[in-house]
This record gives C-alpha cells, sequence and structure tokens, in this order.
C-alpha cells in the first residue's frame, strides 16, 4: 500500500513541480523583460525644446524632467534653446539654476539650429551646465545684470561683463572657450550629441551609422503649450486689447452675448499672460482708457475728440506696456491699425446697422411745402416743419436761412432734401 501511494503520488508531484516551473518561468521572463525595459531607458539622450520665454510653465516641466531623468538613469538632458529671456521669479529660477548644476545628469545647452538665439536669463543658464554649444548663424549672450548669487562663479568667465550687453556669435562663441568646437561638430544637434561622453555613432548591421543610445524628443504637453503661447508679449497684447475691444461691441449689439463671451475669455488669457510677464501698470490703465473714451464717441455714431484722444492713449500703452521684454513691431501695428478701422469703420458701421430704422413711405413727403427751423446746407443737417411736424433735412443746393420756405425735392435716408421757395 504505501509503494502504491508514492507510485500514485509522484505524477501528481511531477505536475505540481511543472507548475510551480512554469509560474517561475513566466514570472521571471517577465522580470527579465521588465528589466530589459528598464535597461532600454537607462543610458539614453532627452532632449528637451527651450522655445520663447524661460516662463514658469517651462520651468516646472525642465524641473519634473531632470527628476525623470534622474532615477531612470539616462545619459544625458540636452536643451535645445532658442529663448531671448526668463521671466520667472527669482525663487523658481534659482531652483532651476541649482537642479542643472548639481545633478548627476551630463546636462548639455544648445543654442540652434541655425538663427536660434540664447539671450537674458535664458543664456545665463548656460554658465551652470556641462556642455554648452551654439550652432552657426545663431548668438548667445545679453544677459543683462547677473540674476544667479556669486556662488555659482561668472557664466561665461572672463567674457562675463562683456556678454551682459552683447550677443556673440557661435564662431566667437567658440575662441572665447564658451561653446564647444569647432563649429562643424556644434552646427547641427546630432554632430554636437557626439561632445557628450558615452554618445557615439556605431554601425548596425546594415552597416549605417546609428547612435548608440536612443534619444528621446521631449515637448511641452499641449496644456502647458497652450499656457506658455498664451504668456507670450505678442498674445497677450492681443488678447487682453481684442478682449476690451469685444466687451465694447458686446455693449451695442441685440445678440445673445456671444462677443460679450469670448471677450471676457479672451481678457482673462490676456490677464493671465499679464500676470505672468513683467508689464508697466501704466501701460494697462491707457490701454483701457482709450476704450473708455471710444465709447463715448461710439455711442453718438460720430468720431469725434474721445476718438482721437482714445487712439492716442491706445499708441501709447502699447509703447508702454512691456518692462523688461520686447514685442514684435509687426504685432504692435496690427493692434494699433485694428484699433484705427475699429474706431472709424467697424464700431460705427455696426450702430448705424443695430439703430438705424429703414425708411417707409416717405417718398410722398416730395412736393410738400414746409419752413426752415434752422439754418441748411447740403452737407450740413438741420430742421424743417412740416405739416406742423418736425423731420430732419439738407439743403439741395445752397445755404437755406432759418425761418425760410422750403420744399422737399428729395429723400436720402433719413433725411429729407429741400430747397428754398421762398417768395421774396
Amino acid at each position: 500500500m504505501p509503494r502504491r501511494r508514492l507510485r500514485h503520488a509522484l505524477p501528481a508531484r511531477l505536475a505540481t513541480a511543472l507548475v510551480i516551473l512554469a509560474i517561475v518561468s513566466i514570472f521571471g521572463s517577465s522580470t527579465a523583460r521588465a528589466q530589459e525595459d528598464t535597461d532600454a531607458r537607462r543610458g539614453d539622450v532627452r532632449i528637451i525644446e527651450v522655445s520663447g520665454l524661460l516662463d514658469a510653465v517651462t520651468a516646472d516641466f525642465l524641473l519634473s524632467e531632470l527628476d525623470r531623468a534622474e532615477e531612470q538613469g539616462a545619459l544625458a538632458v540636452v536643451l535645445q534653446v532658442d529663448s531671448l529671456a526668463s521671466v520667472v521669479d527669482e525663487g523658481v529660477y534659482l531652483e532651476l539654476a541649482t537642479r542643472l548644476s548639481e545633478t548627476p545628469v551630463t546636462i548639455a545647452f544648445w543654442v540652434g539650429p541655425s538663427g536660434s538665439a540664447a539671450e537674458g536669463g535664458t543664456a545665463e543658464l548656460a554658465g551652470v551646465v556641462d556642455i554648452v554649444g551654439v550652432a552657426g548663424g545663431s548668438r548667445i549672450g545679453a544677459t543683462g545684470p547677473a540674476r544667479l548669487p556669486d556662488r555659482f562663479g561668472p557664466a561665461f568667465g572672463d567674457a562675463t561683463a562683456r556678454l551682459a550687453d552683447q550677443a556673440i556669435g557661435a564662431q566667437e562663441a567658440i575662441d572665447l572657450g564658451i561653446s564647444v568646437g569647432p563649429l562643424v561638430e556644434v552646427s547641427t544637434l546630432p554632430t554636437f550629441l557626439l561632445e557628450i561622453e558615452g554618445y557615439e555613432l556605431v554601425r548596425n548591421e546594415a552597416g549605417d551609422q546609428v547612435s548608440n543610445v536612443t534619444q528621446d524628443f521631449l515637448k511641452l504637453p499641449i496644456t502647458s503649450q497652450l499656457f506658455h503661447t498664451v504668456a507670450s508679449p505678442e498674445i497677450t497684447y492681443l488678447f487682453f486689447t481684442g478682449g476690451l475691444a469685444l466687451l465694447i461691441f458686446e455693449l451695442y449689439t441685440a445678440g445673445v452675448g456671444i462677443a460679450g463671451l469670448v471677450g471676457m475669455g479672451m481678457v482673462v488669457a490676456g490677464t493671465y499672460g499679464l500676470a505672468t510677464l513683467p508689464f508697466r501698470t501704466v501701460g494697462v490703465v491707457l490701454l483701457v482708457l482709450s476704450f473708455l473714451a471710444l465709447a463715448v464717441d461710439i455711442q453718438t455714431n460720430l468720431p469725434r475728440a474721445y476718438t482721437v484722444i482714445g487712439l492716442v492713449l491706445f499708441v501709447a500703452g502699447t509703447f508702454v506696456l512691456w518692462d523688461g521684454i520686447t514685442m514684435s513691431w509687426v504685432t504692435g501695428m496690427v493692434g494699433i491699425v485694428g484699433a484705427v478701422l475699429y474706431a472709424y469703420i467697424g464700431m460705427p458701421t455696426m450702430v448705424r446697422t443695430r439703430f438705424s430704422s429703414p425708411v417707409i413711405g416717405r417718398k410722398w413727403l416730395v412736393g410738400t411745402d414746409g419752413q426752415a427751423l434752422t439754418e441748411l446746407r447740403p452737407k450740413l443737417a438741420g430742421e424743417v416743419r412740416l405739416g406742423g411736424a418736425k423731420w430732419i433735412a439738407t439743403s439741395g443746393s445752397g445755404v437755406i436761412a432759418a425761418g425760410e420756405h422750403v420744399t422737399v425735392i428729395a429723400t436720402e435716408g433719413v433725411e429729407l432734401v429741400v430747397e428754398s421757395s421762398s417768395k421774396g
């Protein structure tokens, strides 16, 4: 009996062992694949695009990507830079500079492609990274006053004072030791990457040259891109002024408030941009007052002194709005020309369409006699009395004095055209 139980037990134990072995194999292979995936991520190069102004959105993205690069053991993080200024506050700027200088991951700073620039606070960050490259046709410098404390040292060595006021080209950056070189090796991103230790080109089975590590190109997420775009001088200016224009427009429309809702959304977006960017309060006040002045004449449907005052305030506000950053002159001209067309054509046409009423059945007045109550001229409307009622009228020819007898000879819109019928 014991032997029989043993013979029956052996197959059962064997089956159990096989199941356990299968489970271990599956788990082991899954673990191995996970490890392989992790190893595949380790040692890669992350290329992050830094374009436009270096704002809080971009800085937060860079800090989070630095965390990921450290956790996943990336070989290097490359900042592909085309930025003219930094608009983040001192605390965030110092935190970013500290992380870039102290991270164990190699940090490279590439100003490219050709035609790009790194200026202002963005350029100063080049002094805290491991490798700097300036593509041919690009420039670096014009940092302005130093933002980082003395413990970081001068951003560009002996050339720091000079680069505070001016930007230099690629070859001069190499000559001064700011950028690696020669120029041919930093003019394109693939060649610049060869300056990173551990990054090499190898031949694959087909004989083609490929990098020995993977490359990840990283950009801001869609939502962050939206906020980053809004927080640019040009978009903020157009959104804020365009929103104010639509809110004034809404006051004179008979619709369901679509213009007002869109205008409010644009003003909110523009206000976010103003909260992010350095602006002058006087510039915002001038822009708001300009639309209030325009509104005074809009309600009379006749551009007069307040229209001129409003446009002068708008132009002044456009030129003094930003503090320490620049806006494209094209954007400024678009805003100014748009304001002129808005004041002299757009709003008067809309108001006439909204509040005027069609002339019905007034042609029967032609031939009717009456009396001028005010002086009438061909282009200057006055009043006449016809059958006990007052009417707006102009002279068909010549000047008609108040009190003269007149005869209606035509109608033009809401006005009557009359001529003198006095008998000496």
